[in-house]
């Protein structure tokens, strides 16, 4: 089994350099590592061995089918992906009449809405969802779909502008590729999933009612992560909270 090439590339996929591992047992009559320990994968080497760098300092290669071990999960951490929020109001002339489209609100105005709009977003959440969120509805078989958890759509103050943000819960690191599907699936919820329902939503306020837009046509929406957004030169000076 193991001179077998695809036993080797799954013994390799399955533990890349990086993987953490805890040893149940290990089947050495000499000087065997305790159960119990961790550590992390240095490589696995042509014979199917896993090289270890344990955490007690030791370096004890593994040999699966001879040992007793586990991969350690990563731990979830969050990624936040922003995207320009549109917020707008039906006013009404001095007549009365109401216009027939309706106004963007300034960014000071729409900051102000900030509670109204995060409730209306919490409201629009599927009981299907709890778990998932809107990552019930990728269907992809992938890294993205393996890797992150969760996605809910909320909003966050960024200087003096309200955003949108898709945060998501990820277990291990997303590669540019993968960052990029994901963002290429947010995109798609804002505008043709999650957003197209919720845009036409009217959310009361209490000068009368509001319209929130996750995505909009113009060339300048985007979809970016923090750091993206912080070296950003059309979002310069604004701190995160």
């Amino acid at each position: 089994m193991r001179n077998n090439p695809n036993w080797l590339k799954f013994i390799r996929d399955q533990y890349s350099p990086g993987t953490r591992i805890r040893l149940t047992q290990m089947d050495d009559p000499y000087a065997p590592i305790p159960s119990g320990t961790e550590g992390t994968v240095d490589f696995v080497d042509d014979a199917g061995q896993i090289h270890m760098k344990w955490d007690n300092g030791r370096s004890l290669a593994l040999i699966p089918g001879e040992d007793s071990f586990s991969k350690i999960a990563p731990s979830l951490q969050t990624l936040k992906l922003y995207m320009p929020l549109t917020v707008t109001q039906y006013e009404q002339d001095e007549w009365g009449s109401w216009d027939e489209y309706p106004s963007e609100l300034n960014e000071d105005t729409a900051l102000a809405y900030k509670d109204q709009i995060l409730a209306a977003i919490l409201k629009e959440r599927m009981p299907e969802e709890t778990e998932r969120g809107l990552m019930k509805y990728y269907h992809e078989n992938d890294g993205v779909n393996e890797k992150v958890q969760s996605l809910f759509f909320t909003v966050e103050q960024i200087g003096d502008r309200l955003m949108g943000v898709a945060e998501c819960r990820v277990q291990g690191d997303l590669s540019n590729v993968e960052i990029a599907q994901l963002k290429e699936y947010v995109a798609g919820q804002a505008s043709d999933g999650f957003g197209e329902g919720f845009e036409q939503r009217p959310i009361k306020v209490s000068d009368g009612e509001i319209y929130v837009s996750l995505w909009n046509s113009d060339k300048n929406w985007s979809i970016m992560t923090q750091e993206e957004l912080s070296n950003s030169q059309q979002m310069g000076g604004l701190q995160f909270g």
